[in-house]
């Protein structure tokens, strides 16, 4: 398919705002930026309640935001972590879509405000990641969830975290995680078809994937470890992990890596489903005023998740 008439929109409007790209910007800015942008691209939605929380991260405390539907004493829940090449973005910039996710899904949503490159680098990130998981799992009661029913997610490198705390989760025996959640994933860092077909032009960069790259590893020689390319996760370990929803968009450079990451979990006998989106860009799921597909894919995770947890539940009943 052709790029989505919206998509070809969008990106003739970024491309006359003439910003210089991230890589380009002065951190501090580019932060704000990649935040200011999200509240333009995207609808807030009202929810049943909001709560901001600290806990306890790798380093230092971490922010959380707790997203609530309704007032069920116990819901399921996904753990959520932000896209922004482990760089930019914030629970703020993700605000709406997990408002959105929430209300869908009728699940708790809990925002992750891990910590940042360049001032935290690898894998200060990943190790944040998996102590909220298991923050959530030891608050169950607490929090009004369902022991049974965590789901981590995320999107690109957020996506990238929660495929890697699902790994961590069973090499250290705890916590336990249900479902696991993927747009468009950061899964490796070997070039692929996608790559170099789609690193110019398309909203997400190969200079841009670099400069993350260059900001949240200490030495290259890190991205070949499974903490940072879950491609890397050994196969016998891999037939352990969570099922899984992988989301990719058609012209993205990171899409080539979510489907070879779906085909991996299926070949290790891993229940996967695996969507790709035609005719759109990397972070179409925060783009969701310009981008209706946005709002879709949302949906059908949520839905992904409802469906399973409704199953579950009535399998026990």
């Amino acid at each position: 398919m052709s790029l989505h008439p919206q998509a070809v929109a969008l990106l003739e409007m970024f491309k006359a705002r003439n910003l210089p790209p991230v890589e380009e910007q002065d951190l501090h800015e580019a932060r704000n930026a990649f935040i200011e942008s999200s509240k333009v691209l995207n609808k807030q939605e009202e929810i049943y309640k909001v709560e901001d929380r600290n806990i306890n991260g790798y380093k230092n405390e971490i922010a959380i935001r707790i997203y609530t539907p309704n007032d069920s004493a116990s819901l399921p829940a996904l753990v959520y972590f932000h896209g922004g090449g482990w760089v930019i973005g914030n629970i703020e910039s993700h605000d709406a879509l997990c408002r959105t996710f929430a209300n869908e899904a009728q699940c708790k949503v809990i925002s992750v405000d891990y910590s940042l490159a360049p001032e935290a680098k690898f894998p200060v990130a990943v190790e944040d990641a998996y102590l909220s998981v298991k923050w959530v799992a030891d608050n169950t009661k607490e929090l009004g969830i369902d022991p049974h029913s965590i789901a981590v997610g995320g999107d690109s490198a957020g996506g990238n975290l929660a495929a890697v705390v699902c790994y961590l989760a069973n090499q250290r025996k705890a916590p336990e995680i249900d479902y696991q959640v993927l747009f468009y994933p950061s899964t490796g860092f070997e070039p692929t078809d996608s790559y170099d077909k789609y690193g110019e032009g398309y909203y997400l960069t190969k200079a841009t994937m670099k400069w993350f790259g260059d900001q949240y590893f200490n030495q290259p020689s890190e991205t070949q470890s499974p903490l940072a390319a879950p491609m890397l996760i050994p196969d016998d370990e891999a037939a352990h992990l969570p099922p899984a929803l992988i989301i990719t968009a058609e012209y993205d450079p990171l899409c080539d890596g979510g489907e070879n990451y779906a085909k991996k979990l299926s070949a290790a006998g891993v229940n996967t489903t695996y969507l790709c989106y035609k005719g759109m860009i990397h972070g179409f799921v925060s783009m969701t005023t310009a981008l209706e597909d946005g709002n879709k894919a949302i949906k059908e995770a949520a839905n992904y998740l409802k469906n399973h947890n409704s199953n579950k539940v009535n399998h026990k009943s």
